[in-house]
């Protein structure tokens, strides 16, 4: 059996070298991470996504410290890690809740949402020692600032604005270390037993008090209604009887003009109707007189009376009829006084 050559093992071992040299050499770098590289510990270069060559043995990836919490029961527990590989995507960190003390000091805990974003990955490495604990601790430190300007009240009506807010604050310091906030979300606000119950009473009183106004107002456009429809109701009612007295004047007035034109228009025809319409109004007015009033009234002349009576009778007649029985009225009239003047 041969034994193998030296120059043979010498070949294989360089082959060997060779093959290392090369796979360390080759590095992938997966889309949306980053490598920052330093060369004898310096910075060198940014690897982007894709295949990369490096100097083996000289050339090093900067590894970047960072901080994620995991929910184990009720509670977050952080949990720290080195990653030589810089993840460009947005990332969301749901830090615990923080006590914060409002204007009218009052003890609440709030627990928030920060999602941030490496752009600068140069800047995330080298200008601060830890990226992530230092943006959790800026968040939270403005978190605290803004809520203690504010009231409990308004804290609950101004999510946005508060969100908004801490975003600002957040973005100049974040932007030096090369990071992005995109948005704070305030999730949840927890409130001592005492407060919330107060804050119960105080809901239930305010809705009571719209409860009232809102039937206050219901009865008030109820009486308005009703005020209005009463009104119109009389003005109709007076327009009625207006209308009704006009038409039964010109139905008088035409009837007297028919009594007038079959009789004559002489001034003794108008007296005897002017009579007869007065005769007509008084016999109507005296049952009236008689229930309304504690006294019944007889006409004092009752031969008045029935001479009315008689001219009406007469008045229903025909208009020649009426002619007539005027005439002979008027001659016996006139044969008495001869008669009287005789005597």
């Amino acid at each position: 059996m041969e034994l193998i050559s030296p120059g043979l093992i010498a070949a294989l071992m360089i082959v060997a070298i060779g093959v290392l040299i090369v796979a360390k050499g080759l590095v992938i770098v997966r889309q949306s991470e980053v490598m920052v590289i330093e060369r004898l510990g310096s910075f060198n270069r940014v690897l982007e996504s894709g295949i990369n060559i490096i100097v083996p043995f000289i050339d090093q990836p900067r590894a970047i410290t960072m901080i994620r919490y995991r929910k184990m029961g009720d509670e977050y527990h952080p949990i720290t890690s080195s990653e030589t590989r810089i993840d460009r995507r947005e990332t969301v960190m749901d830090f615990p809740g923080q006590p914060v003390v409002t204007t009218d000091n009052v003890t609440v805990n709030i627990n928030g949402a920060l999602y941030y974003q490496v752009i600068d990955p140069k800047r995330a490495v080298y200008e601060v020692e830890n990226m992530s604990q230092a943006v959790e601790v800026l968040a939270k430190t403005t978190l605290r600032s803004v809520v203690g300007k504010m009231e409990l009240d308004k804290l609950f009506e101004s999510r946005a604005e508060v969100n908004n807010e801490i975003q600002a604050a957040m973005e100049e310091a974040a932007s030096k270390w090369g990071v992005k906030i995109s948005r704070v979300e305030v999730q949840d606000i927890a409130m001592p037993e005492e407060v919330e119950s107060a804050m119960r009473l105080q809901m239930a009183a305010e809705r009571k008090r719209r409860a009232t106004v809102t039937e206050a107002e219901g009865e008030k456009a109820a009486a308005i209604a009703m005020a209005q429809g009463q009104r119109e109701s009389a003005i109709l009612n007076a327009q009625g009887d207006k209308e009704s007295a006009i038409l039964r004047a010109q139905g008088e007035q035409e009837s007297i003009k028919l009594v007038l034109s079959a009789i004559g228009d002489s001034e003794e025809n108008k007296r005897t109707v002017v009579g007869y319409l007065l005769g007509q109004s008084y016999i109507k007015a005296l049952p009236t007189m008689a229930q309304e009033g504690e006294r019944v009234f007889v006409p004092y002349e009752s031969s008045a009376l029935l001479g009315s009576m008689g001219m009406f009778r007469e008045m229903a007649g025909s208009p020649e009829e009426a002619l007539t029985k005027a005439g002979e009225r008027r001659g016996l009239a006139g044969g008495m006084l001869g008669a009287s003047a005789g005597e």
